[in-house]
């Protein structure tokens, strides 16, 4: 069953790409491939692209971060064509969405906890689905009808998640009274008309209920693309719960070039000495999603 929400989407008839890091850190070399693929794919298709903040976890969130992530991005760069989305600014938006949801019968309040959950398996089994519960301080589920485990992905081709994980009534707003990820991503795709996503191979199987999301919703997904994972060579994701070190930006051509090898596109040695518009202008030119490596993730090795 599908819904037309309470918003306008825009039609999906140009290229509109976005980079939406969370402020919980300073971007580090592998949000800056990430950043960059999604930055360079817009570009080279003459599309439109965005910069959202997804701030909407603040014991997460780092005082001065988005400040320092759009420098950054500048200093790389990287320009956006558009006001900047704030999720935090979003809240009427959301609440709107949940409440339409509720009235047609496609989502329900749940009062299981992560150590209720884990104990029956780790995937929630819809124990709450029917006892009509009314309890303002529970988390809020979607009631999951597409169950949508596999898509075709721009880079890495068939993607199969697992299937008990896709047929998941997932959560759209938490117990702690903060908006859901999966809930906040696609109403700003659909609010900003979003046509290309290009983002890290981390989520491959959240995409799927994103999918799942956006069939109950009636609208058009993006096509989505994901890169390889930068990881350290302990098997470690580099991240910013992992405190990975901030990129530099005063000298940014080392690190912009070897982000563009870690992408396949082997840019010529010789940029090391132009400017950083001049080396995204041979970056734009000459970006091949099919340079991109068929794999999850890369480790990362001396820069």
């Amino acid at each position: 069953m599908s819904i037309t929400l309470p918003l306008i989407q825009r039609p999906l008839i140009s290229y509109r790409g976005r980079f939406a890091p969370s402020p919980s850190g300073l971007l580090h070399f592998g949000s800056l491939v990430t950043a960059l693929a999604s930055y360079l794919d817009a570009k080279h298709q003459n599309g439109t692209w965005l910069v959202r903040i997804e701030d909407i976890d603040p014991p997460r969130e780092q005082r001065g971060a988005t400040h320092y992530i759009l420098k950054t991005l500048e200093a790389y760069g990287m320009y956006w064509d558009e006001d900047i989305l704030y999720q935090s600014q979003q809240t009427e938006l959301y609440n709107d969405v949940l409440g339409y949801l509720a009235e047609q019968k496609l989502s329900y309040r749940c009062n299981c906890t992560r150590a209720d959950i884990k104990s029956l398996g780790g995937i929630y089994q819809g124990h709450c689905k029917d006892l009509a519960i009314t309890d303002k301080n529970s988390s809020i589920r979607l009631l999951n009808s597409t169950e949508i485990y596999q898509y075709t992905d721009i880079i890495q081709g068939n993607v199969k998640c697992d299937k008990a994980l896709a047929a998941e009534d997932f959560t759209l707003f938490r117990k702690d009274g903060l908006f859901a990820y999966q809930l906040a991503v696609v109403v700003d795709d659909i609010y900003q008309g979003i046509s290309h996503i290009i983002r890290g191979c981390d989520l491959l199987e959240p995409t799927a209920r994103q999918l799942s999301f956006f069939d109950t919703t009636g609208c058009q997904p993006p096509q989505y693309g994901h890169v390889p994972l930068v990881v350290t060579p302990q098997g470690y994701k580099l991240s910013k719960q992992n405190k990975a070190s901030a990129i530099d930006t005063k000298k940014p051509q080392k690190t912009l070039l070897q982000a563009l090898n870690f992408l396949g596109q082997s840019p010529p040695k010789e940029l090391i000495s132009s400017s950083v518009d001049y080396i995204m202008q041979w970056a734009i030119k000459h970006w091949s999603t099919d340079k991109v490596a068929r794999k999850n993730q890369i480790m990362l090795t001396n820069r």
